[in-house]
């Protein structure tokens, strides 16, 4: 991973483990990481500050909720 590309903290709370994970692989670390630990079951996530964050500067950049 270069100093330049962004990366996303994942965390997982059953196996206790936070790292991050290049912004491009983020969907794929996660759901590997879950298949191969945990049968699938969706434990490990983005850290849901950052989630939450996101999701408000994409609500904001696409303007919906601007009155029209």
């Amino acid at each position: 991973m270069s100093d330049d590309e962004p990366s996303v903290p994942v965390f997982c709370d059953d196996c206790g483990t936070t790292t991050r994970v290049p912004l491009d692989d983020v969907g794929e670390a996660i759901e590997r990481h879950n298949d191969q630990l945990h049968d699938g079951e969706e434990i490990a996530q983005v850290d849901p500050d950052i989630a939450d964050h996101l999701a408000d500067l994409v609500v904001d950049d696409l303007g919906l909720l601007d009155e029209e």
